[in-house]
């Protein structure tokens, strides 16, 4: 079963191989002969010209001309001879016996040997005589014979060219020649030395006799090697059965060990692929397998990894700022890097408005749908998409496409960004924060929602991708609860629970900050201390809930008069302080007539607790101010305090309900600035101003 095929083959091949060596030899001595041809009648010719060339010449030139056409060549001699052959004059190479004459009918020619190739040309000059012919000559040498052979492309042999030998290209000529004799004209024919033989006889225009002869297309060993081939083939095959016969359950052996090792978790196993059959394709198929399983688990194990890295970027962020911006803005990049999302927002809820607006947010514009708004976005809570999930407290994950039908669809709202895949949580944080109750429309523990658009690759988010964004979704729940309550106990330390305004311990921070801004930009700075006049007897006759009532009024009243620049503080009791950016004396002067009037000129209606009915009371009090600025009084926090409390003991002793600046109690204008004392620890230092500290002085602004 295994040689017959072999056998057959090689007898195909071998005949195969022999019709198309000699189709291809006989092809290749087409096309020589073709050349060969072209070639001596193109040299015909031009010997034809070189002797009417010569002919035309008068008998004085003659001699010149022929030598000339001798030096150019082809011709290699001229010869003039008058009518009975007698020589005139020749040039060139000496006279030769036997000439090939290219005009001679083919018949005429026969086989005798030549030792040129001429053309002829009748003398035609007045001079000359009758009968005269001129004879342009090539010689046969082995310079022409090679010039044949290389148009031709194969060795050429002329039979009817020298005395003794034959002219050739062809080292095994007589060989060529011989079975060019026993062939007929134009025939093809092997020779006994392997070659490829054709006969050209002698033709009009072409009166040489010519053998042409080409290497066949395969070394002589060409067929003792196919046969040891054949041999070689055949022992192959039987060698190749006994194997096949031993090895049939091989490869099932080596599968069934590979598939124990892979139950084992060895996912690296590969089985040997030796063949293409079925047992090879399922060699293939489990290798395919078990080399995307391991790619699988390496994009699982990488997965992880990178989501505990953001994991940990994201803890030491929660535990090193309370910028819920930058807070959010990590957890953000950390959802897209994790799920592959090209953009995303973090939308947190609006009590106030009940939106969702956008605080983080990759602003990059969705993949289709036109004049849709880029990010950031705000959403009402009962609209869209996002305002969905946010009500619901759901998450949402799917695909937008653009066929798809109106029904079908998902309805978003026209400010949310057009995509093609989304996935949008909600940001939960359960039992932190309290928020608003019905008819709030947000359940209690949503913060807002996490959304991730058009995952790169086309490819839709998936359920590990939903698992990861309620990670990172929570995560934003508590960081959003915890920097709230970290505001609310931070404003709670620096406010004032009565009045809302900020505190005496803000008081001193902020002295300190707006003294160093003033001193730096050369700007002045006035500090307003107030005190209620006779709060004591407003406690006395009305009770303390009544005080409370009235200082809160009362700092209203300051927030309803200052600039929004300005600082106001309760300072203890019923003394506030109120700090007034970049304004000198004069523009003080016009807040505390003004804070004067809305104290004196409307009195404070209350409402005390445990009067019957709670009728409203109306309460009528004045306040004492004292001035001071900076520099003109002072040039450090605790200098310009004292200042102004000195003006405001001399506004108390004047009469109170009125006001008085540091330096003058009289006037209420301020006082040529002093010096501060030498070594004084806490006066600011002169910055020179060529330095680019401190600026000359500018005009102050009244209020």
């Amino acid at each position: 079963m295994v040689l017959a095929p072999i056998l057959l083959g090689a007898g195909f091949v071998g005949y195969t191989v022999n019709a198309v060596g000699e189709e291809r030899a006989a092809h290749q001595l087409e096309v020589a002969a073709g050349a060969v041809r072209s070639s001596v009648a193109g040299l015909c010719q031009q010997l034809r010209t070189a002797a009417q060339l010569g002919a035309a010449a008068s008998a004085g030139q003659r001699q010149v001309v022929a030598e000339a056409l001798v030096r150019e060549g082809p011709v290699t001699g001229v010869r003039v001879l008058a009518s009975d052959g007698s020589p005139i004059t020749h040039a060139g190479r000496p006279p030769l016996p036997r000439w090939a004459d290219c005009d001679a009918p083919a018949e005429a020619v026969g086989q005798e040997r030549f030792r040129a190739l001429a053309a002829a040309a009748p003398l035609t000059g007045p001079d000359d005589p009758a009968g005269g012919e001129v004879w342009a000559l090539a010689h046969l040498d082995q310079e022409l014979v090679e010039r044949l052979a290389a148009a031709a492309g194969v060795a050429v042999t002329i039979r009817t060219a020298g005395i003794t030998g034959l002219l050739t290209t062809d080292d095994t000529a007589g060989s060529a020649v011989a079975a060019a004799s026993s062939a007929e004209p134009d025939a093809v024919t092997e020779s006994a030395d392997g070659r490829w033989v054709r006969r050209l006889d002698p033709t009009a225009g072409q009166p040489l006799s010519l053998v042409l002869s080409t290497s066949g297309s395969y070394p002589p060993t060409f067929y003792p090697l196919l046969s040891g081939l054949v041999v070689l083939a055949g022992l192959v095959a039987v060698l190749a059965a006994w194997r096949l016969g031993r090895s049939t359950t091989r490869p099932l052996t080596e599968l069934a060990h590979a598939a124990d090792r892979v139950a084992e978790g060895d996912l690296s196993v590969r089985v040997p692929v030796r063949t293409t059959d079925e047992t090879g394709r399922l060699a293939a198929t489990f290798n395919r397998m078990t080399h995307r399983m391991q790619l699988y688990v390496q994009a699982l194990t990488a997965s992880r990894d990178q989501l505990r890295r953001h994991l940990a970027v994201l803890g030491d962020t929660l535990s090193g700022t309370h910028d819920l911006e930058r807070i959010l803005r990590v957890i953000l990049q950390s959802a897209l890097t994790t799920a592959a999302g090209s953009r995303g927002a973090v939308l947190l809820v609006d009590e106030r408005n009940h939106t969702l607006t956008g605080h983080a947010t990759v602003p990059i514009r969705g993949a289709i749908g036109e004049g849709h708004a880029a990010l950031p976005v705000t959403v009402p809570l009962d609209q869209g998409l996002l305002g969905r999930v946010a009500t619901t407290g759901r998450a949402q994950r799917g695909r937008i496409d653009a066929d798809q039908a109106p029904e079908e669809s998902v309805a978003l709202h026209p400010d949310e960004p057009r995509c093609r895949t989304y996935v949008v949580v909600p940001i939960t944080a359960p039992g932190g924060v309290v928020m608003p109750t019905a008819p709030w429309p947000v359940p209690p523990g949503v913060r807002g929602v996490l959304a991730l658009y058009d995952r790169l690759g086309g490819d839709d988010f998936d359920d590990s991708d939903l698992v990861a964004l309620r990670t990172f979704a929570g995560q934003a729940g508590v960081a959003v609860d915890n920097v709230r309550i970290h505001q609310e106990a931070q404003r709670l330390s620096l406010t004032d629970p009565l009045t809302g305004l900020w505190n005496y311990r803000y008081l001193n921070e902020a002295i300190r900050k707006e003294v160093e801004r003033a001193h730096r930009f050369n700007h002045p700075l006035a500090l307003l201390v107030l005190d209620l006049d006779r709060f004591k007897e407003v406690n006395d006759a009305y009770g303390h809930p009544a005080g409370d009532a009235v200082l809160a009024e009362f700092a209203q009243r300051i927030g309803g008069v200052i600039r929004e620049v300005d600082l106001a503080f309760r300072h203890g009791g019923e003394e506030f302080a109120v700090m007034l950016p970049e304004t000198d004396a004069p523009g003080a002067a016009v807040l505390a007539r003004r804070l004067g009037m809305a104290v004196r000129d409307q009195p404070m209606v209350i409402s005390p607790r445990g009067a019957e009915g709670d009728d409203e009371l109306p309460i009528s009090v004045t306040v004492s101010i004292g001035i001071a600025v900076y520099p003109d009084h002072a040039r450090t926090p605790d200098g310009l305090l004292e200042a102004a409390d000195d003006a405001l003991y001399a506004a108390k002793a004047a009469g109170r309900d009125t006001f008085r600046v540091a330096g003058d109690p009289e006037s209420g204008e301020p006082s040529t600035t002093e010096p501060v004392p030498a070594g004084d620890p806490g006066a600011i230092e002169e910055e020179d101003p060529a330095a680019g500290g401190a600026q000359p002085p500018r005009q102050s602004r009244g209020r």
